[in-house]
């Protein structure tokens, strides 16, 4: 069982970076929290201090470690991000970040150059989790944490890359949903412009993507899956 963290250790943990819970602080403060399982020293150059499933739960949600959390060696897969309801478009909450997956009222500072560099920020901290969850290092295809979080991993790469996210009415901009199909989501888009822009920004991204043909509707969407290799 993790011990439980200080307050000034909480204060590091609750500074770590949203996607890949890269830690910041001093030498001392970083080798306390592996002690208490909370975040663990990654093997390869820069060798970095990440947080552990325990870790980023008690960043999340200000719970106490619990049983069974453990230390190194689950942490890259174990990563979080407060994510929006998959089936629907409600935001986080909480103030931890979470992509617009597309038809949720936009909150207050999910807009301007603030917005932005939270949203950069989030992508450059997946970009490392790719990194370290890949034993050749490679930055250019999904990690398990992305295969855990499709909608959110998909929206965190349209939106990084500028794509507009639709607001409530849903007929302006990009949504992405989950479906029946395992390691798959859909894309939906307010035209066939805006539908191959989300398709060359996913594969761009390491997704592999097709256009599909909604039958009832005749509307087109994507359907986008993580690629493997």
């Amino acid at each position: 069982m993790a011990l439980s963290p200080t307050a000034a250790q909480r204060r590091v943990i609750a500074a770590a970076d949203p996607v890949s819970g890269r830690l910041k602080g001093t030498e001392t403060q970083l080798a306390a929290l592996v002690r208490r399982g909370l975040a663990f020293r990654h093997p390869r150059p820069p060798h970095d201090h990440f947080l552990t499933p325990a870790g980023h739960r008690i960043r999340e949600t200000g719970a106490e470690p619990g049983a069974g959390a453990g230390s190194g060696a689950g942490a890259a897969s174990g990563a979080e991000v407060a994510r929006s309801d998959s089936e629907g478009a409600e935001p986080a909450r909480g103030g931890v970040f979470a992509a617009r997956i597309g038809g949720e009222e936009a909150a207050a500072g999910d807009a301007g150059p603030a917005r932005l560099r939270e949203v950069r920020s989030a992508w450059q901290g997946l970009l490392e989790l790719r990194r370290m969850s890949h034993p050749d290092g490679a930055t250019d295809r999904p990690c398990g944490w992305e295969r855990a979080h499709l909608v959110q991993a998909a929206a965190l790469a349209l939106e990084a890359a500028g794509c507009r996210p639709a607001g409530p009415d849903g007929a302006d901009g990009y949504r992405v949903r989950a479906t029946p199909q395992p390691e798959a989501v859909a894309v939906h888009g307010p035209d066939g412009t805006a539908l191959r822009d989300c398709a060359a920004t996913l594969e761009r991204a390491g997704w592999q993507v097709g256009e599909h043909t909604e039958p009832r509707t005749r509307a087109r969407y994507l359907l986008a899956s993580p690629r493997k290799v």
